[in-house]
């Protein structure tokens, strides 16, 4: 594999997103939710998300010489699902193609999160985090403060882990 880079996500990269996510999210998240409710939850996660791809802190890895992206992620201080104290921002949307998971990649992206968030004034990360990705979050600093159910649409209650990291 060729060196990969970091680059912020842009609106002409919605499509490889969305191919991104819907490799990834069905492979990796089968093993810990129910095929009913990642049937009604897949068509409202994976699919790139338009003001994530607009707000410059949201970060594609691909390789340098071009290729489809491996994974991507990032952080808004804006929180998606309810509002949040000044100085606390949220990670979102952190997904690595199945082929490429172990190598680092979120990690990498993580990583450059908390040095973004970090400089735009936040003191606090936020993650919710797929039942799967605890481990992940936990490796990275993250600390386990509850368990949520996500209302993704009426009848699409998606389980989480709320996990805090200090910057």
């Amino acid at each position: 594999m060729d060196r990969l880079r970091i680059r912020p996500a842009r609106e002409e990269d919605r499509e490889a997103l969305t191919h991104l996510l819907a490799a990834s999210y069905p492979a990796l998240l089968a093993s810990d939710y129910a095929p009913d409710l990642l049937a009604r939850a897949l068509p409202l996660i994976a699919r790139a998300n338009p003001a994530l791809l607009a707000s410059g802190s949201y970060y594609l890895m691909k390789p340098a010489l071009g290729g489809a992206p491996l994974a991507a992620g990032g952080w808004t201080a804006d929180s998606p699902h309810q509002p949040e104290a000044a100085g606390i921002g949220h990670v979102r949307h952190v997904v690595t193609h199945p082929m490429a998971t172990r190598r680092g990649l979120a990690a990498r992206l993580i990583g450059r999160s908390f040095t973004e968030a970090k400089i735009a004034g936040l003191t606090q990360l936020v993650a919710l985090s797929t039942l799967m990705a605890v481990p992940f979050y936990a490796a990275m600093g993250f600390a386990a403060e509850r368990e949520e159910i996500i209302v993704m649409a009426p009848g699409v209650h998606f389980p989480a882990v709320r996990m805090v990291r200090a910057l």
